[in-house]
């Protein structure tokens, strides 16, 4: 079953309840995030970083909740904090994430404007495994999307999430189908 960690709009949660896929718990870093409201009667809660002692007591605090839920596959949705270790271990390889950049390259928080900043011509979808470095997990899919003459990050990034709405939920549903 799967825990979807959020902390904004939602989109990519939408895209893996609109896929039908088994979501049982939804978490978020922020108790505002409108990303909340999207998973209608499903559990949720918020583990606000400053309601803890430390990053690792909030992320043990947030897996001991996912497992609580019988969550086994935790997805990343827009999800903008670093998981420790500890919250790493408790799901072995079964964090997963969707990045807007053809990883290795541009990884990190501000992808999308720093490829525009190094001019490439193709940027794209990645969805990896989460492991204890910055956007480095194995990957499990990619796809190239072009960088438009024009584009600004607002632009770009919206035809960026167009393929992330289709390519995060097909990884997870591989993912679960091997498992």
């Amino acid at each position: 079953m799967i825990g979807v960690l959020v902390s904004g709009g939602g989109t990519n949660l939408q895209a893996l309840l609109d896929a039908g896929l088994p979501v049982r718990a939804v978490a978020s870093n922020k108790r505002g995030a409108p990303a909340l409201a999207r998973a209608g009667d499903l559990p949720t809660a918020s583990f606000e970083l400053s309601d803890y002692a430390s990053r690792a007591e909030r992320d043990t605090a947030m897996a001991d909740w996912l497992q609580q839920h019988d969550v086994d596959v935790v997805v990343l949705a827009g999800y903008m904090h670093l998981l420790t270790p500890q919250f790493l271990e408790r799901f072995p390889a079964r964090v997963i994430n969707v990045h807007p950049s053809l990883l290795p390259d541009f990884p990190g928080a501000h992808a999308v404007a720093d490829q525009l900043a190094a001019g490439v011509r193709e940027s794209g979808v990645t969805v990896h495994v989460v492991d204890e470095g910055i956007d480095s997990g194995p990957i499990l899919l990619q796809e190239r999307v072009p960088v438009l003459e024009g584009d600004t990050v607002e632009t770009l990034h919206e035809r960026i999430k167009r393929v992330e709405h289709r390519l995060l939920p097909q990884a997870v549903e591989e993912l679960l189908c091997a498992r």
